[in-house]
This record gives structure tokens, C-alpha cells and sequence, in this order.
């Protein structure tokens, strides 16, 4: 058979989805299968991805990973150049690139930062993080948030709100307390219950659909969780790195954070890699035992190659993320007016935003209808009743514009099927 789309055959689809089914999950297959309507992705490039039929999508999901689209140019030839070195660290030998990207990351978050230690994923940035914050008090309980996600791994988990991932991991947990995000109060209550170790929090909670916790309220937090001796961590993970406008939404709102947590975007959308960088203090057990955590990729040199070439993109962006989010937020506004039965609520900042819908069913059916019509977005794993949208910053406002006419159709499908509402 000839070559489709991306390079891929005709057939490519019916033969993932099989290998999927008989080697990973029935689910997943399904899943595919709604999102793709039967094609697979076969290529990539800027915020459009083709599908094994020929079809391409507007991506404006990938949870949060693409930030500057699919194969950014400057990324893949920084890539590709190490490639062409050494494109796996001995771990015995010193490697240039990894130090070259510590130093860049650390300078582009500024001098009250200097230190980093590189994972792979969000998880791993959160674990190394606690670690860390645990070893440093030698304390074992860490205060997490109402509706926060921080990951899957079993520590990570532990912090993550939501019951829905941990069935049959009872015992299997973290010393940690979740609070209110609106109680300004709860940290400073539970630091006098028991030591406190850590104070971990995302100031936009991208899987709670990208709900923004009060500033007001966090700088309290921040401040209670200092004085009685715990680190203070910021997951920006999904909302950091000019997602939400800045570098960091906790520095710029001038919170006094010992760590921030980035990852998803870091690698430039093209490999994976995350960090933690944090203060002297939070990092001193590495210090005093540079062995104390390892990894056998963090630090890989794929992807601290990407790292400098991808804040240097995303910087050269910023300004036109700002022109996006503005014309992103007026569609919405538009689309939450035009169907009022349909969009119960839209929320978050910059190029992450919630739509919320009147129930999960309904939220279901927008998914598919966006598919239909050709947007690919991130449901809220943890709230069914919320989609997300995760524009690039190399989106255009065309790109926005076309968003909108795909939302405002599967919006009205949606708001056909529900009941007709009596007049009181």
C-alpha cells in the first residue's frame, strides 16, 4: 500500500489501534478512536497535527506540552545538533550541555533560584521537590490543595486531590493534608497541629480546569509556611513558563516560594524533561549528597540541548501570547453569551482556560463534537464537567478565530439535546 498522510499507510489506524488493544489497553484504543474519529496522528507541525486520513486538526490541547506548536525549528536543529555529539550522558563524565541548561534555566527565573536538579516529567520535578523539602526539615508531613494535581507516581499521587487515581493503593501514601484554596487560615492551623515539612501548590490549577487560587491567599499561606519552618513549593508545571502571561505566576506575584516546578513546555514540545529550581536551603541535601537522588535520564542531553533554544523561543513569543490570550478570552466571552444553557462558566489566565459546562455529559458530548470538527483540547482528567484549551504561543489570531467557529458548532449540537427549560 502507498504511503498516506505524515508517511503513513492507509491502514495505519486499524493496525494501531489493534497493536493498542492487544499490547496496552482496550481503553485507550477507544479513546483514540473517538478523538481521531478512526485515523490516527501521523505528523506534526505548528499547531496543526495530520491524521492518517489525510485530516488535520487544530491542536489546542496536548496538555499543555506544545506551547510553541509541534516541531519548533530552533528546537529540533538544537536536537538534532546534539544528536549528532552525544545524545546520552556516561553519568560518570561531566556533561557541558547539562550544566550550560542548570545555569539558563536558573538565570531566566532569576537570582533567588540558583540551584536545579532535572527530571523527566512533571512527577518526577514533584518528587525530587518533596524529597528534598523532607530530608532538609527531617519532617514528614507536606500540605497539598483542594483540587490540586501534581502527578501519578505514588508520591507525587499523594498529593494529587482526587480519590479517582489512587483505587487500590490504600496504605500506599504521603504523609499529606489537603486545604481549602479559599481558607487563608488552614496553613497557618496546620503548622500548629504537627510539623510541617512543605507547603506544595499550583497557582493555577490546570487539571481543577484552570482555576486560579487567590494571590491574596497564597501570599498568607506562603508567609504561615515560613514561619513555622517548611518550604514552600510552586507547581508550574502546566501554568508556568509564559503559559499564564510569565515566566513564573508565583514570582511575578511577588510570592516568597524556596522552589518552582516546570516542565511540559521545557523541552520545547519536542522532548521531554522537567526541573526543579529552588532556593540553597531546599537544595542542601543534594549538596551534602549529590547522590542522594539520581536518575538515569534526568539531565539528558536531548534535552537540556532544547532547553536554552525553547526559553529563548518562548521569550521571542511572550508579546504574542499576550495579543492571543486577549482574543482568546473575547471568543469565549462571545461563546459563553451565545450559549448560556450550554457553558455554565470559563476560567484561568493567559493561554490556559477552562470551559465549564452543565454537567459531564454534556462536556462529553463538546468533546466529540469538537473532534468532528477538526479541535483537538484536554478534558480535566480530575473534573469531568471541564475542558480545557491550551492554545501555542505560535498560534495565530485566524488560528483563534477558527477555535471559535468549531466551538460555537459543537456548542449548539451540545445545546440541542438538552431539555427545553419551562419559563417561571
Amino acid at each position: 500500500m502507498t504511503a498516506g498522510a505524515g508517511g503513513a499507510s492507509p491502514d495505519a489506524a486499524s493496525v494501531t489501534f489493534d497493536l493498542i488493544r492487544r499490547h496496552q489497553a482496550p481503553g485507550l484504543a477507544l479513546t483514540g478512536s473517538f478523538a481521531g474519529r478512526g485515523a490516527v496522528e501521523a505528523a506534526a507541525d505548528g499547531c496543526r497535527v495530520t491524521l492518517s486520513d489525510g485530516r488535520e486538526m487544530l491542536d489546542f490541547g496536548s496538555y499543555a506540552v506544545t506551547l510553541l506548536g509541534h516541531r519548533h525549528p530552533a528546537v529540533v536543529a538544537a536536537v538534532r545538533e546534539q544528536l549528532d555529539r552525544i545524545p546520552v550522558s556516561t553519568r560518570s563524565l561531566a556533561n557541558p550541555v547539562t550544566a550550560r541548561a542548570a545555569a539558563a534555566l536558573a538565570g531566566h527565573l532569576g537570582p533567588g533560584l540558583p540551584k536545579v536538579c532535572f527530571g523527566l516529567n512533571g512527577s518526577d520535578a514533584v518528587e525530587i521537590a518533596v524529597k528534598l523539602a523532607r530530608v532538609a526539615t527531617g519532617r514528614s508531613r507536606v500540605i497539598a490543595v483542594t483540587g490540586g494535581f501534581h502527578g501519578k507516581s505514588l508520591g507525587a499521587l499523594a498529593l494529587t486531590h482526587s480519590p479517582l487515581y489512587r483505587a487500590g493503593l490504600r496504605g500506599a501514601r504521603v504523609d499529606v493534608v489537603h486545604v481549602a484554596p479559599h481558607d487563608a487560615g488552614a496553613v497557618a492551623r496546620e503548622a500548629a497541629a504537627g510539623p510541617v515539612a512543605a507547603l506544595v501548590f499550583e497557582p493555577v490549577q490546570g487539571e481543577n480546569g484552570a482555576a486560579a487560587l487567590p494571590v491574596d491567599v497564597l501570599r498568607q499561606w506562603c508567609e504561615d509556611a515560613a514561619r513555622a519552618g517548611a518550604f514552600v513549593i510552586a507547581d508550574e508545571i502546566q501554568c508556568g513558563l509564559r503559559r499564564c502571561g510569565e515566566r513564573s505566576v508565583s514570582l511575578a506575584d511577588g510570592l516568597p516560594v524556596d522552589a518552582v516546578l516546570v516542565g511540559k513546555p521545557l523541552g520545547g514540545g519536542v522532548v521531554p524533561l522537567s526541573a526543579v529550581v529552588c532556593t540553597e536551603e531546599l537544595y542542601a541535601p543534594l549538596i551534602a549528597d549529590p547522590f542522594l537522588h539520581s536518575s538515569t535520564f534526568g539531565g539528558h542531553p536531548l534535552g537540556c540541548a532544547a532547553l536554552p533554544a525553547a526559553l529563548a523561543a518562548i521569550e521571542e513569543r511572550a508579546e504574542a501570547g499576550r495579543a492571543l490570550a486577549a482574543a482568546l478570552d473575547t471568543e469565549l466571552a462571545a461563546l459563553a453569551r451565545r450559549h448560556p444553557r450550554v457553558v455554565a462558566g470559563v476560567r484561568g489566565l493567559g493561554l490556559l482556560r477552562g470551559v465549564d459546562f452543565a454537567d459531564a455529559r454534556v462536556a462529553g458530548r463538546v468533546v466529540v463534537e469538537l473532534a468532528r470538527g477538526g479541535l483537538l483540547v484536554s478534558p480535566c482528567l480530575g473534573r469531568s464537567t471541564t475542558v480545557r484549551l491550551l492554545p501555542p504561543l505560535v498560534a495565530t489570531g485566524a488560528d483563534i478565530a477558527q477555535a471559535g467557529r468549531i466551538l460555537d458548532a459543537a456548542l449548539a449540537a451540545a445545546g440541542s439535546g438538552l431539555p427545553d427549560q419551562e419559563t417561571t
